[in-house]
């Protein structure tokens, strides 16, 4: 998978996707990022890449043409190595305004061949970059942020798990929070006891399916606690016998 990243601060994405999982997946192919510096498709002396609103107000606007530069640049250069990734590509923005990430929609990004990520600022961008660039809009949440580097962040290693490969054990995200709509059950792991704290007995019976149905209890109680709202309209969980 290739991920473009357009934003005026590339030197934001070292620390992130240079470690971890996210170095791995690079150093073995599973994924090819590519960091482009927004201010490279500027025209003027000082690299502007943003302007007052029409109609005033505070702030300043991103402007559209370096932006819709340097999308057009990164799918002309990348449909040169892969003509093929124009079946299957999405130019995303991370706007607070956007569609709230969820695991779905992360699994529906990792099916793409390509995605381009802008990462916005100021008061946000043209309106003309959304209606005539951008396939979706992204927010990581009902919060505003100093810009998009860090949701994009948030947005590439979310959609990264889903990738195959990336992950040593793709179970491991079927078995998760939200994965099917609710809370993950609480997980112990040795030693047995620590500090007066014990792991539930359930858990050392060796009994898989008392094990199973205690994990569903438990990922109920926690959802209903912390986030009832996942679970409003839906009653108790289906797989709970």
């Amino acid at each position: 998978m290739r991920i473009d990243i357009v934003t005026i601060f590339p030197g934001m994405f070292g620390p992130v996707l240079d470690e971890s999982i996210l170095k791995r997946a690079q150093e073995q192919l599973l994924l090819k990022i590519h960091i482009h510096d927004l201010r490279k498709y500027t025209h003027d002396k000082r690299r502007t890449v943003d302007d007052r609103p029409y109609g005033g107000g505070p702030g300043m606007v991103m402007k559209p043409e370096p932006l819709f530069e340097a999308v057009e640049d990164i799918r002309s250069a990348s449909l040169s190595q892969d003509p093929n990734l124009s079946l299957a590509r999405k130019t995303l923005l991370m706007s607070p305004q956007g569609e709230r990430l969820t695991p779905r929609i992360a699994q529906e990004l990792a099916g793409m061949k390509q995605i381009v990520i802008l990462c916005g600022r100021y008061e946000g961008v043209d309106e003309r970059v959304r209606e005539g660039l951008v396939d979706r809009s992204i927010s990581i949440g009902d919060y505003v942020l100093t810009g998009g580097e860090l949701p994009a962040m948030v947005l590439i290693d979310c959609v990264a798990r889903f990738v195959p490969g990336v992950i040593g054990n793709d179970k491991a995200t079927q078995e998760e929070s939200f994965s099917d709509g609710y809370l993950e059950y609480p997980q112990y792991t040795r030693p047995p006891e620590f500090r007066g704290m014990k792991v539930p007995e359930i858990l050392l019976s060796g009994s898989h399916e008392e094990i199973a149905k205690w994990r569903r209890t438990q990922a109920l109680e926690r959802t209903k606690a912390a986030r009832p709202d996942l679970i409003e309209g839906k009653g108790d969980l289906p797989w709970i016998g």
